[in-house]
């Protein structure tokens, strides 16, 4: 399995692109700017099948998925349910720097498979959700968790109990070397975030 990491946008959104070589599919997760970069690296793999993957659904994270879909001939992206509306609302944006995403594609639930599973980790916005392909040993995590920080809940959909309670019962109760993928900065480990996140310390 490989793994590129592309920062896009305003805020520098981490867009993840994971490649499985030996069945020929590709996912992008988060697509949140810079649609045109997204593309060309994209297109960069040897693919068969390509999937977007969503995290969550605020707005610096889904506002390039209409132009990646439409230049790929995607014809939904995969995100939880609870944050569908987040998705779909025009209040979905971050004024006056990133207006709500225009001609998205439609969202649906993931589908079933054998490449990662989804780990539900509400907090950040109610349908966040950390995907883990377990082949490659990595998590990807949204705003969920970082390098040495939590996401933010002050944002309309965030509950700062939930994120913790997310954060505790179902990233900290995973194994020390698994390596983790935030939507803003560098990866860093389960393990690394348990011993050195200030958040985390009891």
């Amino acid at each position: 399995m490989n793994i590129k990491t592309l920062p896009v946008g305003l805020i520098d959104t981490n867009c993840y692109f994971v490649h499985l070589p030996e069945k020929r599919q590709l996912y992008v997760i988060d697509p949140g700017g810079d649609a045109a970069e997204i593309v060309a690296v994209t297109r960069s793999f040897d693919f068969d099948r390509v999937e977007i993957l969503l995290t969550h659904a605020h707005v610096d994270h889904i506002s390039a998925a209409g132009e990646v879909a439409r230049a790929l001939g995607i014809d939904c992206v995969r995100l939880a349910a609870a944050d569908h509306p987040l998705y779909a609302s025009p209040e979905n944006a971050l004024l006056p720097w990133l207006p709500a995403a225009k001609n998205l594609p439609p969202a649906k639930e993931f589908a079933p498979n054998d490449d990662f599973t989804v780990i539900p980790l509400p907090g950040h916005t109610p349908g966040g959700s950390g995907l883990l392909f377990a082949a490659g040993n990595a998590l990807f995590v949204g705003d969920t968790l970082f390098a040495g920080s939590v996401g933010r809940t002050d944002l309309p959909g965030g509950d700062y109990h939930s994120l913790m309670e997310s954060i505790h019962s179902r990233l900290l109760t995973l194994a020390d070397d698994l390596n983790v993928y935030p939507g803003h900065g560098p990866a860093t480990t389960i393990g690394c975030e348990r011993a050195t996140n200030p958040y985390l310390q009891d």
